[in-house]
């Protein structure tokens, strides 16, 4: 297995097309077993009030859902910034957590994802080795982020990425 990148965030390279086309995942956790994580900047269309009203409190009123991966449509992952670091037990890097919705832990914010990202044994290192990602550091902001995610963190991946974050979603259409 090549280094873990739990924490790390994974852009997709301009030549996936598929499901994880200009999405930013978070990985939560990378293992010998396979990976697990959360795309960050796909919103969905409904709000937390309307699928899951259990978690409003979490977050702010009104705050959208989002899709966090193509797996387990029916499951729900809740990221959270804590003010101590190493406060989760899910705990990613030392500010950002799987939040245990029953737990007693306080989070600053939170944002609730439907569904998750997930890979099988050296599948992400695969993916990894033939460039479908590119790796970068988290920005706990990036968790929280609105707008155009993928061109931001491509953008201050540096000068050899400074093209692609310019580039339109529908090349054809430029």
């Amino acid at each position: 297995m090549a280094d873990s990148q739990r924490g790390k965030l994974l852009i997709a390279a301009p030549s996936l097309f598929d499901f994880f086309r200009r999405t930013v995942v978070l990985i939560v956790e990378h293992t010998e077993q396979g990976a697990f994580g959360v795309v960050l900047n796909r919103r969905a269309d409904a709000d937390v009030t309307e699928l899951v009203p259990d978690l409003d409190p979490l977050v702010e009123r009104g705050a959208p859902l989002w899709v966090g991966g193509p797996v387990g449509p029916d499951s729900i992952v809740v990221l959270g910034e804590y003010e101590e670091p190493g406060q989760s037990a899910g705990a990613v890097t030392d500010r950002i957590g799987v939040v245990d919705p029953d737990g007693d832990t306080e989070v600053i914010r939170a944002r609730v994802f439907v569904g998750h990202a997930g890979w099988g044994a050296g599948q992400l290192d695969e993916e990894l080795e033939r460039d479908s990602w590119i790796v970068a550091d988290l920005d706990p902001e990036d968790v929280f982020a609105e707008g155009d995610l993928w061109a931001d963190v491509i953008g201050r991946s540096g000068k050899d990425f400074a093209l692609l974050a310019t580039m339109p979603e529908d090349p054809t259409l430029n």
